[in-house]
């Protein structure tokens, strides 16, 4: 299993790890975005023409696209309809590790 990533993924995690009202302490929240950048594979992703129905999330599907991702997992599902993910199987939290403890989540 692998964590793709790009510059503009990780300022996406910078700023919510830091909203207040999800009340993560600084430090916690530096040691996540630390671990995440530390391990997550960088990523040059091109642009795509997909028309996603909240357009900051395009980058998570286009750095999915450019590493032919698996899976791309998220908590928003309803803002990735499977119409416009070109083919990258989308799925939240709890299906991705499901898969994983059935076998059909795939690490490298």
């Amino acid at each position: 299993m692998a964590l793709y990533l790009d510059e503009r993924i990780l300022a996406e995690y910078r700023e919510v790890l830091a909203r207040r009202r999800l009340k993560i302490p600084d430090a916690a929240a530096a040691s996540l975005l630390s671990a995440v950048a530390d391990k997550g594979h960088r990523v040059s992703a091109p642009r795509t023409q997909a028309q996603l129905p909240d357009p900051k999330d395009k980058m998570f599907l286009e750095v999915a696209l450019a590493c032919q991702a698996d899976y791309l997992v998220t908590g928003n599902l309803k803002d990735f309809p499977a119409d416009k993910t070109k083919g990258v199987t989308v799925v939240s939290p709890r299906e991705f590790l499901d898969r994983r403890e059935q076998g059909g989540a795939r690490s490298p």
